[in-house]
């Protein structure tokens, strides 16, 4: 994994490319035919189908908690969703000959029912039904999630954006989102512009409500700092960033005197225990503010930390993390499939970040919301409707595999584990916004899938 090498007279540690995983051609073989399988359909008959199987619009209540619901409330609310989500507004979903769909009706439901509050506890209902699909436990059972930031510019002013020349031409906001190995979205912040990723990681993972409760992140090197490693240990879980140019990290040590092999004169930094043990009492103190929601993990370590400049407790808090940070530097350098894992699990939050800008493609992908409550709205419908395209992509896979097995096709249970449910080729997102479902007029369970080309092969054979 890596090797040390000594450069104007010093040694460095110098890591070997993880060469890609070559997947066996089976795998490869059985994610074609489950794509061609999967039936065509609009983003609106999707949302309509899903929520006909999860009733996910019962979360959207009132501002004043009245229950009272007026008829076809679901296609009111699946329109506002997927409005606020492609980033289209509601003009493209409003049909004066529906009263479910007519403007005063779509502005009334956005104003009332669409909150962040709502938005996050029907996505926890998404979240939970994806997590009991038996393909989904060939994904991933939960345990590991990464976070990572969603870029986007802001086609108007606001004082909730920041400048950066790599991202953004002039301003924008970032969508810090978080995703689990199962592949669905379990929160979302907005964060303007591209502040430092470290400051929320810790944030996010307290705040969310959803039904997993990941142990083990990761992120890229915008997401880590040393204090985060100390936090994330402090309160029990594992922090397992991609730190770019790893090999030239400082590893720490707490005894200056022993002996770590070929490891010892690059480890002579020594971690600063009487810190930890002066700051104990109150380094417990923060644990248990973070842990009971009494201050927002950003603002506690701006706290610690102003201008760069840590203060005491800040300090020890580092110095605490400095362990963790450099035993996962250690397992780094050393366990090449815990270093696939975290690079495995990036690749699938950016792969969904895919599958968000092909749902997110109006107005060229700018949003134009001033303020931070309406940029949350539309950012996380956003969230919630890709969820709803994975939990609706994992029910027809799942179906597929079923009438390929019944086929006879040789289906290895290995291969399983190479399927992910980002596919959109075969939905509709752009230019058809009729919400009258025909499945869900039928009440039929699924929509008929396209025939394998295995079975098409097996009948020219016959013939």
């Amino acid at each position: 994994m890596c090797r040390i090498e000594i450069s104007k007279g010093k040694e460095r540690l110098v890591l070997k490319n993880i060469e890609k995983a070559l997947e066996p051609a089976s795998a490869i073989q059985l994610r074609k035919e489950i794509a061609r399988m999967l039936p065509l359909i609009d983003v609106p008959d999707l949302l309509l189908e899903t929520n006909q199987e999860l009733n996910f619009t019962d979360s959207f209540t009132q501002l004043t908690d009245n229950d009272t619901r007026m008829s076809d409330f679901h296609i009111t609310m699946n329109a506002v969703l997927l409005s606020e989500a492609c980033n289209i507004g509601l003009a493209p979903v409003t049909k004066g000959n529906t009263p479910a769909l007519t403007k005063d009706r779509l502005v009334w439901a956005k104003h009332n029912y669409l909150r962040p509050e709502t938005i996050a506890e029907a996505n926890n209902t998404v979240v939970a039904a994806h997590n009991q699909l038996p393909l989904t436990q060939y994904f991933g059972n939960g345990d590991i999630a990464s976070a990572d930031g969603f870029r986007l510019s802001l086609g108007v002013r606001s004082i909730h954006a920041g400048a950066n020349g790599k991202y953004f031409g002039d301003k924008g906001i970032t969508y810090y989102n978080f995703v689990s190995d199962q592949y669905s979205g379990f929160h979302g912040l907005v964060i303007p512009g591209t502040e430092r990723d470290s400051l929320y990681v810790l944030e996010g993972l307290l705040e969310q409500t959803s039904p997993l409760d990941p142990s083990q992140i990761m992120t890229d090197t915008g997401g880590y700092s040393d204090m985060v490693f100390g936090l994330f240990a402090l309160l029990g879980y594992q922090f397992s960033p991609r730190i770019k140019d790893s090999g030239s990290s400082r590893l720490w040590r707490m005894n200056k005197e022993a002996n770590y092999g070929p490891l010892d004169s690059l480890s002579q930094n020594k971690i600063n225990t009487k810190l930890i043990v002066k700051h104990w009492d109150e380094i417990l103190n923060v644990v248990s503010s973070l842990r009971l929601g009494r201050m927002p993990a950003s603002e506690l370590i701006r706290t610690l930390q102003r201008d760069g400049n840590p203060s005491s407790l800040g300090r020890a808090i580092i110095s605490y993390g400095r362990i963790f940070k450099t035993m996962h530097l250690l397992r780094y350098y050393s366990d090449e499939a815990y270093c696939r894992q975290i690079l495995i699990q990036l690749n699938r939050g950016e792969s969904r970040h895919t599958l968000c800008r092909a749902i997110c493609y109006g107005k060229k992908g700018k949003i134009y919301k001033k303020y931070k409550i309406g940029q949350e709205e539309t950012l996380g419908a956003l969230g919630l409707v890709t969820n709803l395209v994975i939990y609706w992509n994992t029910v027809y896979m799942q179906a597929a595999l079923i009438k390929l097995k019944e086929e006879g096709y040789p289906i290895i249970e290995e291969d399983l584990y190479h399927l992910s449910p980002l596919l959109h080729e075969h939905i509709n997102f752009v230019g058809k916004y009729n919400f009258h479902s025909k499945l869900e007029i039928s009440g039929a369970k699924l929509r008929a899938l396209n025939p394998s080309t295995y079975s098409q092969e097996k009948k020219n054979v016959r013939i």
